[in-house]
């Protein structure tokens, strides 16, 4: 259980901060003619199955609640008596149509091959080889994002806001100037709202500065720093 809360909290987190569900372009490609899908024929007998079980449990529950009280008047006993019978009727006409549906729905197949659905239940699939690329962009993104998370913690006092700070971080401004001399691209953060954030962000810049990244596709290494220090 713990871990099924661990995947939801995971793809809420995603969806909200990273859009991961967003749909990226209209673009679509064919279908496979081998690919199983959901037999339409099924899911429609499957459907109304269902809809016919609510309905009987709806009127059981009626007709058992019906109950005879007071005077046996014989205008009430009649009015009693014919409900009683609507009921038992309409519940022995769901009864049997929904044992008829429940036997075409055993000889019908649950999935069929997409070639064999009919010409109009035919459909094309949203293109995902670009959603996959940009998916897995924001899977390393987050994970970059984890991994400072847990740097900045330790500085915190309340380590249930470190992404926050982050996300704030990350939609601040910042300077770049890169020194082709001295091999080094500084990124000079803005200070943040207030003095404490400021010190939380100092410590994670000599984190990151220990790690003596290099710009992809040059030779100049990362220094991170507030723009007063």
């Amino acid at each position: 259980m713990f871990s099924r809360w661990s995947q939801e909290n995971f793809f809420s987190y995603m969806m909200h901060q990273f859009g991961i569900d967003k749909l990226l372009e209209y673009k679509t490609e064919p279908i496979a003619e081998t690919t199983r899908v959901v037999n339409p024929v099924y899911r429609e007998l499957d459907g109304k199955i269902r809809s016919n079980t609510s309905k009987l449990a709806r009127r059981k529950a009626t007709f058992g609640a019906l109950v005879l009280e007071g005077d046996l008047e014989e205008e009430k006993v009649k009015k009693y008596e014919r409900t009683k019978a609507e009921l038992q009727e309409e519940i022995s006409f769901l009864e049997k149509e929904t044992d008829a549906l429940k036997t075409r729905r055993k000889q019908c197949p649950r999935h069929i091959s997409f070639a064999e659905l009919p010409e109009g239940e035919q459909f094309s699939a949203l293109a995902n080889d670009k959603k996959q690329i940009v998916d897995t962009i924001k899977m390393i993104a987050y994970r970059a994002e984890t991994a400072m998370a847990n740097l900045i913690k330790p500085y915190m006092t309340d380590k249930r806001q470190a992404r926050a700070l982050l996300r704030q971080i990350f939609a601040s401004e910042a300077d770049l100037k890169p020194d082709e001399e001295n091999k080094t691209l500084t990124v000079s953060l803005h200070h943040m709202t207030n003095p404490v954030s400021d010190r939380i962000v100092r410590n994670l810049c000599q984190e990151l500065n220990a790690t003596k990244t290099i710009f992809p596709g040059s030779n100049l290494r990362f220094v991170y720093k507030l723009v007063s220090d």
